[in-house]
């Protein structure tokens, strides 16, 4: 069983943009705004998890 939450450390890409790691977890995901990168981990989280699995975490936190 999964926790309530996973964190993501978020980082400037070198190419430019924004990079965003869990701890925890294989899932990485970047984008080129904040608001994008939130989008973005939102989409990357659900694809890690299945579609039936009901203990994905609830919620998810950036650390800038």
């Amino acid at each position: 069983m999964h926790g309530n939450e996973i964190i993501f450390l978020v980082q400037d890409s070198a190419e430019g943009g924004y990079e965003a790691k869990a701890l925890g977890y294989s899932i990485f995901t970047e984008a080129d705004t904040i608001d994008e990168l939130r989008e973005m981990v939102r989409d990357a989280v659900a694809c890690h998890f299945d579609d039936g699995d009901h203990s994905i975490p609830s919620s998810l936190l950036l650390s800038l």
